[in-house]
């Protein structure tokens, strides 16, 4: 079977097996006021799978592969202004999205265990290696945005949120030092 065909069969069984779930995930990222705004979305990342499938290499993470598609045209709305952010909700996904930043794996599933650890170490760090990291990437601000309001250059906050990363990647590989 060529990895055309292949793809095109597992984004199929994908939909038919996960459809409601991949609505529901939507519906937890927007506040909307009819589920067809939900749908809208998933039917229109399903349409540019499909249509895209034959010139993609073979799939080897479907789930992934489709949530992520999902996750890039939720973002693309809301930048288009065209929804409300479910802010309690959107806080905690950007918890786990932050977990999934810190692993490097986005086919891991992350536990409550992990986001706690890395809140607990976040609040370990120095105000300006916190704020950094909660500017970038939970409000999404550029370098270049930060850098015009502060005056610091962006090489500079670069390098901040680097070593605040490095930091917390280190106080949770201490972490699992201690439970292992």
């Amino acid at each position: 079977m060529s990895p055309k065909s292949e793809n095109r069969e597992k984004l199929e069984s994908f939909f038919k097996e996960e459809y409601t779930t991949l609505k529901n995930y939507v519906g937890s990222r927007l506040k909307s006021s009819a589920s067809k705004d939900t749908e809208d979305i998933v039917q229109d990342v399903a349409f540019n799978l499909f249509a895209g499938a034959d010139g993609y290499g073979p799939i080897s993470n479907v789930a992934g592969f489709v949530y992520r598609s999902v996750k890039n045209k939720i973002i693309d709305t809301l930048r288009k202004g065209n929804r409300e952010i479910n802010v309690a909700d959107d806080n905690e996904a950007k918890w786990f999205e932050f977990a999934e930043l810190m692993s490097g794996n986005s086919e891991q599933l992350f536990s409550d265990e992990l986001v706690k650890s890395l809140k607990e170490a976040m609040d370990h760090l120095k105000p300006l290696d916190y704020e950094i990291i909660m500017a970038v990437d939970f409000e999404g601000y550029t370098f270049r945005e930060i850098s015009e309001e502060t005056g610091t250059p962006e090489g500079t906050l670069m390098s901040r949120r680097h070593r605040a990363l490095s930091k917390l990647y280190k106080a949770l590989k201490e972490k699992r030092k201690i439970r292992n």
